[in-house]
């Protein structure tokens, strides 16, 4: 494989093309919106910076990664000639259904096709694509470039062929891969966000506080940050999107979000990406000051 097709350029669809780039791989980084794809590859060009900054890659290494990306507009035109190609648009069933029905169109019928999403139904997904035996889940953790962990999801119809190759893709990517199952939320999440859902469950009966839950997490379970501040950097809007796609799927109310992520959702509270969340990121944004409403 020499070039990959990503499609979306959020958090994980920049963060996916800068890890191909970075390891050589000629990326055409796909979205409709040409202000997405500037700040995407603003995003690319900042992490670089750091990373030069710390001494683990050099100048040359970031001037080598912008070059390896090409960014488009069009499905079309971005996924002529991609050998896989790496879907990482929101976390939407509707929307993912319809660009793998476009990519089905576009795409050469042995064209490898995974998807990012981090809980929807790779069957679902491959479903609507001819060949659905190459249509695998690629659930990379963010910030990409820096997490080691691919979830490798195979759907009921994906072959032994694609699941190896894509496994073998990740490890050249200097990732771990990890080969799971086609179920609601896969394993990341389907551990994770019951977790997540049960200190905001925690926080809505008043059990303890913002700052309390997640220090409780951090120094009695030895967790990097804790689960409300982990919701608001993942988005909450994300967090219940996920949920929601659990529940519909097992019909066990364990899944079922909380009263509060719904209605924080609804009111745009979404974490870290509306300045908001639990915590307070108008100033800063690391999670240090606590939304008035939780205090």
């Amino acid at each position: 494989m020499k070039v990959i097709a990503v499609i979306g350029a959020g958090t994980m669809g920049n963060g996916i093309a800068h890890t191909f780039a970075q390891s050589g791989f000629t990326v055409k980084l796909i979205d409709v919106s040409e202000k997405s794809l500037d700040k995407g590859m603003a995003t690319i060009a900042a992490n670089l910076d750091r990373m030069v900054t710390k001494g683990s890659i050099t100048a040359e290494d970031k001037a080598k990664t912008i070059t390896n990306i090409i960014t488009y507009t069009d499905i079309k035109d971005g996924v002529v000639g991609a050998d896989l190609i790496v879907e990482a648009a929101t976390e939407n069933v509707a929307l993912k259904l319809e660009i793998f029905k476009q990519l089905n169109e576009a795409c050469a019928a042995d064209t490898i096709l995974a998807t990012n999403t981090s809980s929807i139904s790779i069957t679902q997904i491959g479903a609507v694509v001819s060949n659905p035996e190459r249509v695998i889940g690629m659930h990379f953790m963010n910030p990409v470039p820096i997490m080691k962990l691919v979830e490798i999801i195979r759907g009921y119809n994906t072959s032994d062929e694609v699941t190896q190759t894509i496994m073998t893709l990740s490890e050249k990517l200097g990732k771990t891969p990890v080969e799971v199952n086609d179920y609601p939320g896969f394993v990341a999440n389907r551990i994770l966000m019951p977790m997540i859902n049960e200190a905001i469950e925690t926080l809505y009966n008043k059990v303890a506080g913002v700052y309390e839950i997640d220090t409780v997490m951090k120094l009695g379970m030895g967790h990097p940050m804790g689960p409300l501040q982990l919701a608001d950097f993942i988005g909450l809007d994300v967090c219940l999107a996920i949920l929601n796609v659990m529940y519909d799927g097992f019909k066990n109310p364990k899944y079922a979000p909380c009263p509060l992520l719904v209605n924080m959702v609804r009111a745009g509270k979404l974490g870290v990406k509306s300045g908001a969340g639990f915590y307070d990121y108008s100033e800063s944004k690391k999670a240090e000051k606590i939304s008035k409403q939780f205090i």
